[in-house]
C-alpha cells in the first residue's frame, strides 16, 4: 500500500476529487456510512492488512470492507482467519515484527470474546493492536440479545482503551483516537465496540487526527538530574551488569544500547522478549536470563554492584525470590511506564521515559570505561553450563533426537537471519536458549500470558508483517493442536511459515514439572497425537518427518528451499528436560545445571 497522508494534507478540490473518485466513495464533506467511514479512517492510519473474520453484527463493515479488497483499488488485504483468537494473535505477529499496529476485526458476542486472550497477550507484552468488533444495535443493548455481551466491560481490564462507538459521527474520532493510544508511550491493544446502528447510520465524511488525550501522556522526560545521577553511578561502578528488555526494541534503541553497553564496557542479559535487541554475538552479550536462562548473567546479577534494567518489568520468571535478588546492587530502572516502577524491585534511580531517548541523554555523561576482570569472570560459569548442558544438547553422542540439537540446527541453516515464533512450552525454552539472531525484531513469542496455541497465527502474522524475511515456528504437538485450525488460513494465503514441530507425545513442560515437584504423576499430560503427515496432505502443505539425526541437516534444508508452507515433524526425545532451572521459591543464583529426576 502506498504511503497516504491525502486524508490531513490536501488542500486542492481538485486532488480530493480525484481521490475520491479512485476510492470510489463519498468524497469529504459528503455523507457516508460508519462502515465506510471506518474504511477510510483504517486508510488514514495507513493499514495495509487486516485479520478477521465475518458475522452478523459487523456485516455492514464488510461489505464496506468489500469495495476495498480484491480489485484495482485493493487499499487492505483482509486474512480470513479459522478462529477469531487467531485473528488477534495474527495481529500480535504482524505487529511485533514492524512495529506497525496489528488490526483485526470480528463480530459481536463469541466472535468478540474469543480475541480475548490475544487482547491479554498484547497487554502483557506490549503489542500495539486495534480490535474492532461487531455488536447489537443500541436500542438492544441491555436485552440479551443475540450475541450480545458486554465487550467494553470485559476488555477493560485487560486493555489500555475500551470504547463503545454509538453513532457514526463518532467513528473517524474514536479510530484515531484507538491508533494514537495503541501505538504511544508504552504500546497496547485498544478494543473498539461497534453497534450495527453506528455502521449503517449516516454522516458527512470529515477525517480526523488526534495526537493527544487528556491526562495521558506518553512520552514523559526525564530529568536531567535523573540522567547525571544515573550516569554517575555507571561510571563509579565495578561490576556493572545491564538487562535487555523488549521496551528497547519498542522504542527502537538498538543503536543506542551498543553504545551505552561499548561505552561503559557493561554486560548485557537479555529477557525472553529482548533476545534480537542485541546481537548474539555482540562480545557484550552474555545470554537470557530467568528461570530457564543461562548460568552466568543469573548467578552474576547477584554480584554485580549496579544493574541497570533497561525497558523491562522484572518479571518474576526473571528475579526469581524477590526478597533475594541483587541485594547487593544499586538498581537503575529506565522504562517509559512509571507504574513499572518500584513495583517488584525497588530501584535507587528511575529514569522514566522512552529508552531511546533516555539511552542517547546517558551515553552523554558516560566515562569510556573498561570492566575486563569483571567481564572475564562470566567466562568460567559460561564454560560450566556449555561442558554440563549446552554441549550435550546440541551436539548429543547417541539417543534419540533432542530439541536442542533441531533448533541449533535450523539456527546454523538461516544464519541468524530468521524470526523465531514459538509457542509456548519446552519448545519455547528451548528455541529460545538455542536460536541465534543477528537482526532486530526476531523473535515473536509469548512472554507474559504464556499462549499456548500462539505460534501458529503469530506465524502468519510475523509472515505478512515482514515478508521479506524466513519466518521459523518451533511448536510442541500440544500447542500445534490448540490452533491447528490456521493451517487453514496459511494454505489460503500461502504464507511461508515454515513450521517445526518438536513432538514429544507429551505436554512436555508440565511433565516436566510434574515429574520435578509432584513425584513423576504425569497427570493427564501424555498425548496421543494425529497424523501430521496426513493433516497436512489435507491442507495442502509440504511434509517431512525427522526420526533419526543423520537425516536432519537435510530435511532442514529440504523446508527452508521448499517455496512457500512447509510442516517439518521431529520425532524428539520423549522426556528430555529443558536445564538449567531455577526451581520455584529459589533465588536466581540458585540455579540447578542438572535436574535429578
Amino acid at each position: 500500500m502506498t504511503e497516504n497522508n491525502n486524508c490531513k494534507q490536501d488542500t486542492t478540490a481538485a486532488h480530493a476529487s480525484q481521490r475520491d473518485v479512485a476510492w470510489g466513495g463519498c468524497r469529504r464533506g459528503e455523507t457516508c456510512t460508519g462502515a465506510e467511514i471506518l474504511m477510510r479512517a483504517l486508510y488514514q492510519e495507513n493499514v495495509d492488512v487486516i485479520f478477521g473474520y465475518p458475522g452478523g453484527a459487523i456485516m455492514p463493515v464488510y461489505d464496506s470492507l468489500y469495495a476495498y479488497t480484491g480489485n484495482r483499488h485493493s487499499w487492505f488485504r483482509h486474512v480470513l482467519v479459522r478462529h477469531e483468537q487467531g485473528a488477534a494473535i495474527a495481529a500480535e505477529g504482524y505487529a511485533r515484527v514492524n512495529g506497525k499496529v496489528g488490526v483485526c476485526i470480528v463480530t459481536s458476542g463469541p466472535g468478540a470474546t474469543n480475541t480475548l486472550t490475544g487482547v491479554a497477550d498484547a497487554m502483557m507484552d506490549s503489542v500495539p493492536m486495534v480490535v474492532i468488533a461487531g455488536q447489537v444495535g443500541i436500542s438492544s443493548l441491555g436485552t440479551d440479545a443475540f450475541q450480545e455481551v458486554d465487550l467494553v466491560g470485559i476488555a477493560q481490564p485487560i486493555c489500555k482503551w475500551s470504547y463503545q462507538i454509538r453513532r457514526a459521527e463518532d467513528v473517524a474520532w474514536a479510530v484515531s483516537r484507538a491508533f494514537y493510544i495503541a501505538r504511544s508511550g508504552r504500546p497496547g491493544p485498544v478494543v473498539l465496540d461497534f453497534p450495527r446502528n453506528a455502521q449503517t447510520g449516516s454522516c458527512a465524511w470529515e477525517p480526523v487526527k488526534v495526537d493527544s488525550v487528556r491526562s495521558y501522556f506518553p512520552f514523559p522526560k526525564p530529568a536531567e538530574e535523573v540522567i547525571r545521577k544515573a550516569a554517575d553511578l555507571i561510571n563509579s561502578a565495578r561490576k556493572p551488569m545491564a538487562l535487555v528488555g523488549h521496551g528497547v526494541e519498542i522504542a527502537g534503541a538498538q543503536e543506542e544500547l551498543r553504545t551505552f553497553l561499548e561505552k561503559a564496557d557493561i554486560p548485557a542479559g537479555k529477557t525472553l522478549l529482548g533476545l534480537s535487541a542485541l546481537p548474539t554475538d555482540h562480545p557484550l552479550d552474555v545470554g537470557m536470563v530467568g528461570m530457564h536462562g543461562n548460568y552466568a548473567p543469573n548467578v552474576k546479577q547477584q554480584e554485580c554492584d549496579v544493574l541497570i534494567a533497561i525497558g523491562m518489568r522484572f518479571s518474576d520468571r526473571v528475579t526469581g525470590r524477590l526478597d533475594r535478588y541483587a541485594k547487593q546492587a544499586k538498581v537503575i530502572h529506565l522504562d517509559i511506564d512509571p507504574s513499572e516502577i518500584d513495583k517488584n524491585v525497588k530501584t535507587d534511580v528511575a529514569v522514566i521515559g522512552d529508552c531511546k531517548a533516555s539511552l542517547a541523554a546517558i551515553n552523554e555523561l558516560l566515562i569510556p570505561a573498561e570492566h575486563h576482570e569483571w567481564r572475564e569472570s562470566f567466562k568460567s560459569l559460561d564454560r560450566e553450563e556449555s561442558e554440563t548442558v549446552i554441549e550435550p544438547s546440541i551436539h548429543p553422542d547417541a539417543g534419540p533426537l533432542l530439541m536442542g540439537e533441531v533448533v541449533n540446527a535450523v539456527s546454523e541453516a538461516t544464519q541468524g537471519n530468521a524470526i523465531l515464533v514459538n509457542d509456548v512450552g519446552l519448545n519455547q525454552m528451548f528455541s529460545c536458549r538455542y536460536f541465534k539472531f543477528a537482526l532486530e525484531r526476531s523473535i515473536v513469542t509469548s512472554g507474559g500470558l504464556g499462549t499456548m496455541g500462539f505460534a501458529l497465527p503469530a506465524a502468519v502474522g510475523a509472515a505478512l508483517g515482514a515478508p521479506e524475511r524466513t519466518v521459523c515456528m518451533f511448536t510442541g504437538d500440544g500447542g500445534l493442536q490448540m490452533n491447528i485450525q490456521e493451517l487453514g488460513t496459511i494454505m489460503e494465503q500461502q504464507t511461508p511459515v515454515k513450521v517445526i514441530l518438536l513432538n514429544n507425545n507429551y505436554l512436555g513442560n508440565v511433565r516436566q514439572w510434574q515429574d520435578l515437584m509432584y513425584g513423576h504423576r504425569r497427570s493427564f499430560t501424555q498425548m496421543l497425537n494425529p497424523s501430521y503427515e496426513e493433516i497436512s496432505r489435507g491442507y495442502h502443505i509440504p511434509y517431512a518427518v525427522v526420526t533419526d539425526r543423520a537425516e536432519l541437516e537435510e530435511k532442514v534444508r529440504l523446508m527452508l528451499t521448499t517455496p512457500g508452507p512447509f510442516l517439518l515433524e521431529c520425532a524428539v526425545k520423549e522426556e528430555e528436560n529443558v536445564e538449567p532451572m531455577v526451581t520455584p521459591g529459589s533465588a536466581i543464583d540458585e540455579m540447578m545445571l542438572h535436574l535429578d529426576i
